[in-house]
């Protein structure tokens, strides 16, 4: 999403290369081209001025140290100013209450439904919850049946009331429901509304005082830009919600929302959504989006995906196998689909510092590892256990078996052994520690 802002920005800083300190001409040179940069996302203006304002007293009032160049610490100034434009610092959803009760709201076709189940998911599989989806649109019903769907799939119980139309009736009922049932978290799906429909926002303000919810999630798509906070701002004078969730962030946005939204309504934004799965939803970290944005990467939400995926039993087999040099074709594929369950891939690349701007030319898709599995599926057992045996008439049968050349069989052999190399000099606590000094940084 922020791919354009930070070319820009980089392009930005470059205006400090090699410059021995800091003065008015080139801070203001530099954060000319920075409120540009702002400004093309579709950041407000006003929030863009008031930002470069800020940068400039801060940098102004620096003294640069003779170890850290102006460059350096304009990049420092910009990522803390970042991070604090996107409130600072992350805000934690309300469950306290028991059951919690969570109301969404936005705009019509805003992702709210969808949202909803992905909320679900998460709360029910990372903090243990047990969720009540609760089908409030009464005026589509096809938004029930989504709703159903959703938790069809997710295993969450969604409660719903066919005959009756009054939708605050409905959300009392369902909170009853949740006590009388042991759910602990009640997400209330309400019908998308324009914010100038009056009628509209009258009925959800009375869903709001008719059950008194713990969280007033405003739901608002990413790639509306600039609209998204205006439409936040008419929202919150009439419900005063506690916090913005962004979907479609995934998508080719400029990111303005995100970066305006805080300033404007002075909610903070929860979460975001990144995909179509349910599992496509993150709690929003202001600082590590402010680290993406400036090609930082983003090292920490990299291991946090790497853990939700991580099987201890596997992988303390997994260690004393590469140990023993023992790590084969079977533990290098089923390391793959691992990887695969973490999420896209160019996402999970632009985490690593350094690499994510080196590769962002390059095509990575979900698919990019569809030949090296047909590859690896096309061996015998005996060739996946040991890759030794691979000689060339083997490798001849491998490629044809699945319809691929000779030359990428080799390429994949070649892959395996050094990912397995390098996999054994990471279960070597030293080398480990060498290996992450020497990655590149800003």
């Amino acid at each position: 999403m922020f791919e354009n802002l930070s070319e820009k920005l980089d392009r930005a800083f470059k205006v400090l290369k090699g410059q021995g300190k800091i003065t008015e001409i080139n801070v203001a040179e530099t954060l000319k081209e920075v409120r540009k940069a702002l400004l093309d996302a579709d950041v407000n203006f006003k929030v863009a001025k008031t930002f470069t304002d800020t940068v400039k007293d801060l940098a102004m009032g620096q003294q640069v140290l003779t170890s850290v160049s102006p460059n350096q610490l304009m990049v420092k100034i910009v990522h803390d100013e970042l991070a604090k434009l996107m409130g600072g610092e992350t805000s934690e959803i309300n469950l306290k209450a028991n059951p919690a009760i969570i109301l969404m709201s936005g705009l019509q076709g805003s992702g709210k439904t969808t949202l909803s189940g992905k909320l679900a998911n998460m709360l029910k599989t990372k903090r243990g919850k047990n969720p009540l989806l609760v089908a409030c649109d009464v005026y589509r019903p096809a938004a029930i049946d989504q709703l159903k769907i959703i938790g069809g799939q997710i295993g969450v119980h969604v409660y719903e009331e066919l005959e009756n139309k009054n939708p605050v009736q409905i959300a009392r009922n369902a909170v009853s429901f949740a006590k009388q049932n042991g759910h602990n978290v009640v997400i209330i799906d309400t019908a998308g509304r324009l914010s100038i429909d009056e009628q509209m926002m009258n009925e959800i303000v009375a869903i709001k005082d008719g059950v008194r919810p713990d969280e007033i999630l405003f739901v608002v798509d990413a790639m509306t830009g600039q609209d998204a906070v205006n439409t936040a701002k008419t929202f919150n004078d009439r419900l005063d919600f506690s916090g913005v969730v962004l979907t479609k962030l995934d998508g080719d946005t400029r990111g303005g929302a995100a970066l305006s939204i805080k300033s404007v309504v002075n909610k903070p934004i929860k979460f975001v959504g990144l995909g179509e799965k349910m599992d496509a939803i993150d709690v929003f970290h202001p600082a590590r989006m402010a680290d993406r944005i400036l090609g930082m990467g983003d090292i920490v939400t990299l291991v946090e995906r790497a853990q939700e995926q991580f099987d201890e039993v596997e992988a303390a087999k997994l260690q004393k196998k590469l140990a023993k040099n023992q790590f084969n074709f079977n533990d290098f594929l089923s390391q793959l689909q691992q990887i695969k369950k973490m999420g896209n891939l160019k996402d999970l690349v632009s985490m690593i510092p350094g690499v994510g701007k080196a590769m962002k030319d390059i095509d990575i898709t979900n698919d990019s590892f569809k030949h090296i599995e047909a590859i690896i599926h096309s061996m015998t057992p005996e060739e996946r256990e040991n890759v030794a045996v691979l000689n060339g008439s083997r490798r001849k049968r491998i490629a044809a078996g699945c319809g691929r050349d000779v030359q990428e069989v080799n390429k994949v052999i070649t892959q395996f052994e050094e990912t397995r190399k390098m996999m054994r000099m990471f279960s070597n606590k030293d080398e480990a520690k060498k290996m992450m000094r020497a990655m590149p940084r800003r």
